[in-house]
């Protein structure tokens, strides 16, 4: 798997593996629960005006790998594929305002990410 969540007890993690990790030039993204402010499963594309920085981006093959900047908000895409993607909205985090990303059963995988928030919160 390219793309893999850690669930801690108090944040939650996305590793990057193998190829995907090269492209991204980044192995981890930290999110701390009490950051995460929405998790849905929705289309996404990027605006052809975003600015990566650093990462990869082939836009006639949807692949969006890495950091990138959209007028004052930082976005963590990875994904190769226009699809169903996994968005989470951050508040407070230390870069990002979004991470995106692509996983196998999505919906499946967002309502796991709800469960730890709610268990988190309580």
């Amino acid at each position: 798997m390219a793309r893999v969540l850690h669930f801690s007890d108090e944040e939650l993690i996305l590793k990057l593996n193998g190829f995907i990790a090269c492209l991204a030039l980044k192995r981890k993204i930290i999110m701390p629960y009490r950051m995460i402010r929405n998790v849905y499963v929705d289309q996404f594309q990027a605006h052809q005006m975003m600015l990566r920085m650093p990462g990869t981006s082939i836009p006639p093959l949807n692949i969006y790998e890495g950091s990138f900047k959209y007028g004052n908000e930082w976005y963590f895409l990875s994904y190769e594929k226009i699809q169903p993607l996994i968005l989470i909205e951050l508040q407070g985090h230390e870069k990002y305002r979004y991470v995106i990303f692509q996983m196998e059963k999505p919906t499946a995988m967002a309502a796991e990410i709800r469960r730890h928030l709610i268990k988190y919160r309580d």
